[in-house]
């Protein structure tokens, strides 16, 4: 049943027919109490009347037939335990000659029996149980008629009930299919039960984010597109002059730069595809990752470009150091800050990877525990080059922001890419001036 007010209908129902149910064994146990007070009442008074009565009675089989509605059975008794009287035969009546109120069970059910002693002889009047719980029956039944009578009407209320209740989703949901694909504000809450006011908050929030993130797209497709003119513009220019050299020597220039210029729009290609894979960014799996392992493996990967401009890269990691995140990542962001500084390192300059595993133990932590009991781990990357001003320090994270005069020439993207994973991964960024007071030391400090 997937009808929200089918199922609303159906739990309703079966809550009222509970209760009737309830109610009506209520109903019959109070009935029941009160015919037992009835009929015992009229048991004691036939009993006493008989008792004062002068009657000769006859032995039972020579008495005349009662009426067969009569259900109450008359029984004489002898003083010495004989039955010298019966009002009427009857299949199994109680053989026991007690005084005062008694229930007795025989095989054909439980009889309520009243006895009296009078000088001769006892008096007993019996009544079967079972009239006294049909007569129950019949009143709880006659109680519960307008009930069940009334039902398909409840039922019905209830089915319009639901249904005006439930008005104010199926207008939300009308002006939801009507939206085109590009409205993005929020949709109205105004007089909205209380129950669907959540649900219009997180749908709002929904389109709030969703909004943000088309903006920042359309922002990032501008960008690229602006970006991505200037260098293929270059490359047509590049091959004109390749077309137009006339001898070996122009030629083999034109090509040496055009290749340079090809290796430029790759490389701007593929800053641009890592920046697009982390905004908008969801949160993936998280592993644990050998943050150590990782910087060794990418200053291997530099170090040809290191010593193409004879500089002196090095890695130091004197202890573990794990993190929880995603290895592609964080392997990227480590080979832009390390690519980074290598590119803007002077010839005889050094570049400096640490990685660092936390010291700060857990509060509680017994005196000497290993390493892997810290938390976090930090990661610095120091060069030796022009670094970067404190006042521009806060807008290098900035998307194809580049200092005026900067070289070597690049797109701007680098420290945009690092700042979009550390922020996926909780850690935060820090500039700082080199060793000595020259180039640049970035530090990533990982939760």
């Amino acid at each position: 049943m997937s009808s929200l007010r089918a199922r609303l209908l159906a739990s309703l129902l079966a809550g009222v027919l509970c209760v009737g149910a309830v109610g009506g064994w209520i109903v019959y146990r109070n009935a029941l109490a009160e015919a037992d007070a009835f009929f015992d009442y009229h048991l004691r008074q036939t009993a006493l009347i008989l008792r004062d009565q002068p009657v000769t009675y006859l032995l039972a089989p020579q008495f005349q037939p009662a009426d067969a509605a009569y259900d109450f059975v008359v029984q004489v008794w002898s003083l010495d335990g004989v039955r010298v009287y019966l009002s009427r035969p009857h299949a199994v009546l109680p053989q026991i000659t007690t005084l005062g109120f008694s229930t007795v069970a025989t095989s054909e059910g439980r009889w309520r029996v009243f006895g009296v002693q009078a000088v001769t002889r006892v008096i007993q009047v019996a009544q079967p149980m079972s009239v006294r719980e049909q007569r129950a029956a019949e009143l709880a039944l006659q109680t519960l008629k307008p009930f069940a009578l009334l039902l398909p009407v409840l039922a019905l209320l209830i089915w319009f009930a639901v249904g005006h209740a439930l008005e104010p989703l199926q207008r939300l949901t009308a002006l939801v299919k009507v939206r085109q694909v590009n409205a993005l504000d929020p949709l109205p809450d105004a007089g909205l039960p209380d129950e669907v006011q959540p649900l219009v908050t997180a749908l709002n929030d929904l389109l709030e984010r969703l909004r943000k993130a088309l903006e920042r797209e359309r922002a990032f497709m501008a960008d690229a597109a602006h970006e991505l003119r200037t260098p293929l513009t270059a490359l047509h220019l590049q091959v004109g002059m390749l077309a137009r050299a006339s001898g070996e020597s122009e030629r083999t220039a034109a090509m040496g730069t055009l290749s340079a210029g090809v290796q430029r729009a790759i490389r701007l290609v593929e800053q641009l595809l890592a920046l697009a894979r982390q905004e908008p960014r969801a949160e993936g799996r998280r592993v644990p990752v050998r943050l150590d392992d990782l910087a060794r493996e990418v200053v291997a990967e530099l170090v040809p470009l290191a010593d193409a401009g004879r500089i002196d890269l090095g890695v130091e990691a004197a202890q573990p150091a794990t993190v929880q995140g995603d290895a592609d990542e964080l392997r990227t962001l480590l080979r832009n800050l390390v690519d980074n500084a290598v590119r803007y390192s002077p010839a005889g300059g050094r570049v400096d990877v640490t990685v660092e595993a936390a010291v700060a133990a857990a509060p509680g932590a017994s005196p000497g525990a290993s390493p892997a009991a810290a938390s976090g781990a930090r990661l610095t990357v120091s060069d030796t080059g022009p670094g970067i001003p404190p006042e521009d320090r806060g807008r290098v994270f900035d998307r194809f922001y580049r200092r005026a005069g900067t070289e070597p020439p690049g797109s701007g993207l680098g420290l945009a890419i690092v700042k979009a994973i550390a922020d996926a991964h909780g850690a935060t960024l820090t500039l700082a001036d080199g060793p000595g007071g020259k180039g640049l030391t970035v530090t990533v400090s990982f939760p």
